[in-house]
């Protein structure tokens, strides 16, 4: 099987799409930036499937350590096949006037440019090798401007125009390039103050969050998929359509 390299597979969407796909057969590069002894659980558990893991750190706001992450993912695996770009980060909600152009550059270092640094470096031996699945997970912000700010917006947003011009450019070597964008998801991101996750539960149209084991199943499918590409996918409970 395929291997895989994950992004933010510490905690949350992360790690569920890591140990999804290491329970279809995958071995896994589970990349983390501070939650060190968390992606080692993850990459035992992911080991616990009976293929190979292995949790790397780097830091996806310095522009080298994306190459870096390839490059030790393949010193352990071998050739990346999967990428699933995960990482990203988030801030205290804030209008445009609020945004710093430091804070508006980290953003879109971590969420917007490290996937294309990875991308970059792996599209091409993939389409060398004629296999290759690229997923980037987006949000609900990158349609409807979401909550936290431009600069999360933006840099969501961004990912759909890097997928959709690397699925064209790829497509014919049997490389496919998508997004999957979700809403509200049950996660330990989302703020502990009392009745914030029953009050967005009540805004979503199916009555609840959205479970990081959903995300996963879906990444897991749209890589299975050797004809899908260039497509976003929109999980969000109904929120965008009412």
């Amino acid at each position: 099987m395929p291997n895989a390299l994950v992004t933010g597979a510490s905690r949350g969407i992360g790690r569920a799409i890591a140990l999804q796909l290491a329970s279809e057969g995958h071995d896994i590069a589970v990349h983390y930036s501070a939650h060190g002894d968390a992606a080692e659980e993850v990459a035992a558990q992911a080991r616990g499937e009976g293929g190979r893991a292995v949790a790397i750190e780097a830091d996806l706001a310095e522009p080298a350590n994306a190459d870096g992450l390839v490059d030790r993912a393949e010193a352990e695996l071998g050739a990346i096949s999967i990428l699933v770009a995960n990482a990203g980060i988030v801030s205290d909600p804030t209008g445009v006037a609020g945004i710093t152009d430091e804070a508006w550059d980290r953003m879109l270092a971590v969420n917007l440019t490290s996937p294309f640094r990875i991308a970059r470096r792996l599209a091409p031996a993939m389409a060398e090798a004629g296999f290759g699945r690229i997923v980037m997970i987006s949000s609900i912000a990158a349609v409807t401007g979401g909550l936290v700010g431009a600069h999360y917006a933006a840099s969501k947003s961004g990912l759909n125009g890097l997928a959709r011009s690397l699925a064209k450019e790829t497509a014919g070597h049997g490389v496919t390039v998508n997004v999957v964008a979700p809403a509200l998801i049950e996660t330990d991101m989302i703020p502990d103050t009392p009745g914030v996750r029953e009050a967005l539960a009540q805004n979503t149209p199916v009555g609840r969050l959205g479970r990081s084991e959903e995300v996963a199943d879906i990444v897991a499918a749209v890589i299975r998929n050797g004809y899908m590409t260039g497509q976003s996918v929109l999980l969000d409970g109904g929120r965008h359509y009412t």
